[in-house]
C-alpha cells in the first residue's frame, strides 16, 4: 500500500543546492522532475535500469515509461500541489523495447531546489537478490564453522581409531583377522582425507594479482574442451571493456572449473550428437553491494547451460557441503567455489529452471595500490 512519511534529507552543496554528482554514488535509479513532470536529471543507475542514456531520457515525460499510470500521475499532481513529504507505490516499468520490470517508486517533495520532486525507484527483483545474497553469505560463514568444528570432532577420535587398529594389527597372527584391520585403517584415513577436502578452501592461501577474466575463462573453456570435446558446444559472450581483476587466479580458475565440469557433465545422459550448450558471459556492474560493502564497479562471470535444470528438492541446498544431484558426485565442488569466492568478497549465485541454469558469479573490481603486495 502507498504510505507517505517525514521528509527525506537529501545531500546538497555547501549553497544548499542539490549535488548531482551524488546520486551517481547511488545504487537506486534517480529521477529529478520539473513541475510539468518531465525528467530534468536522471543518475547512472536510472539509464542502467531505463536502458537509455541519461541525455535522451532528459526532456521526456515520466509517465510514458510505466503501464498504467493514472496512480502515478494523480501522485505527482499530489506532490506538486504539496499535499504529501514522500510516498512509495508499486509500479511497472513497461515500454516498446522493453521487457516489464516491476519497481518501487518513491516519491519525495523537494523544497529550495530547482527541481520540485525526486523520484526513486528500486526494482522488487534486485530487493530480492540482496536478500538472497545475504543469506547465501550468512550460510557459507556458517558452513566454514560447522566444518572447523567438524574437523576438530572428527579428525582426533580417526587418528585413535587408526593408531589402536596399527597396534592391534601388530599383535594378530591371523591374516584373516588382519584384514579386517586394514579396512579399519583404509577407512579411516578415506574419512581423515574426506574432511581434509572439506576444509580445504578454508585453509588456501590467495596470491593476488590483477588479471584478465577472459584469460581465466579461456583456460577453463580448453581443459573442458579437452576433457569433454564435441560433446559441449562453447559460446562466448565477452564484454571486451571488463577492466582487470584484483584476485587469485589459481583460485578463480578452480571455481569456473567446477562450474562449467558440472554443466559439461549433462552431456553424459544425452545422445551422441546432442551437445550441451554452454555460455560463459562477462559483464561489467555498477553501484554493487557485496557483504554489506558498497563497489562502484563489479565482475559478474555468468556460466548458462541448457540442461535438465537442479532437482527442486536441493535447489535451495546446492552449496552445501556434500549435497549433489548427480549420482558418483561428491557435493563438494559447489561448496569449494562458494567458498572461493566468499574470499574473494564476492557472491555466487545460482537460477535454475528446466532448459537454463545460471550460475552467476560476482566480484569487486577493487584497484591495487602501488605497494600493496599479494596476501
Amino acid at each position: 500500500m502507498p504510505s507517505s512519511s517525514k521528509p527525506v534529507r537529501v545531500r546538497s552543496d555547501s549553497d544548499g543546492s542539490l549535488s548531482l554528482a551524488s546520486l551517481d554514488l547511488l545504487a537506486c535509479s534517480v529521477l529529478l522532475l520539473r513541475a510539468d513532470a518531465v525528467i530534468a536529471h536522471a543518475n547512472v543507475a536510472a539509464e542502467a535500469l531505463f536502458g537509455i542514456s541519461r541525455r535522451n531520457l532528459k526532456g521526456r515525460k515520466l509517465y510514458g515509461f510505466f503501464a498504467s499510470d493514472a496512480y502515478l500521475r494523480t501522485s505527482v499532481e499530489e506532490a506538486l500541489q504539496d499535499r504529501f513529504a514522500q510516498k512509495t507505490l508499486p509500479l511497472t516499468l513497461s515500454y516498446p523495447g522493453r521487457e516489464p520490470v516491476e519497481v518501487t517508486a518513491t516519491l519525495v517533495v523537494l523544497h529550495g531546489q530547482p527541481w520540485p520532486l525526486l523520484v526513486e525507484l528500486r526494482e522488487e527483483a534486485q530487493i530480492r537478490r540482496i536478500a538472497q545474497d545475504v543469506e547465501s553469505i550468512e550460510q557459507a560463514d556458517a558452513n566454514r564453522e560447522l566444518l572447523r568444528n567438524l574437523a576438530h570432532e572428527v579428525k582426533n577420535p580417526l587418528g585413535g581409531l587408526r593408531g589402536a587398529a596399527q597396534l592391534l594389527q601388530t599383535e594378530l597372527d591371523d591374516p584373516v583377522l588382519t584384514e579386517y584391520t586394514q579396512v579399519i585403517i583404509a577407512e579411516a584415513d578415506r574419512l581423515r582425507s574426506l574432511v581434509d577436502r572439506l576444509l580445504a578452501p578454508h585453509q588456501m592461501q590467495r596470491h593476488e594479482t590483477l588479471l584478465n577474466i577472459h584469460e581465466v575463462c579461456e583456460r577453463v573453456a580448453a581443459l573442458v574442451l579437452a576433457e569433454f570435446g564435441s560433446a559441449v558446444r562453447l559460446i562466448r559472450d565477452y564484454d571486451i571493456s571488463v577492466p582487470d581483476l584484483l584476485a587469485d587466479r589459481e583460485q578463480l580458475i578452480q571455481v569456473l572449473l567446477n562450474i562449467m565440469r558440472n554443466a559439461a557433465q549433462i552431456s553424459n545422459d544425452r545422445p551422441p550428437g546432442d551437445p550441451v550448450e554452454i555460455t560463459v558471459r562477462t559483464r561489467v556492474a555498477r553501484q554493487v553491494t557485496l557483504h554489506k560493502r558498497r563497489y562502484p564497479l563489479a565482475l559478474t562471470v555468468s556460466v548458462i547451460d541448457n540442461g535438465p535444470g537442479i532437482p527442486e528438492s536441493i535447489r535451495a541446498r546446492i552449496f552445501h557441503p556434500l549435497v549433489t544431484g548427480r549420482a558418483g558426485g561428491t557435493g563438494l565442488g559447489l561448496s569449494l567455489a562458494q567458498s572461493l569466492v566468499v574470499q574473494h568478497g564476492g557472491i555466487l549465485t545460482c537460477d535454475s529452471q528446466p532448459g537454463r541454469t545460471e550460475f552467476r558469479l560476482t566480484l569487486p573490481l577493487r584497484r591495487a595500490k602501488i605497494d600493496e603486495k599479494p596476501s
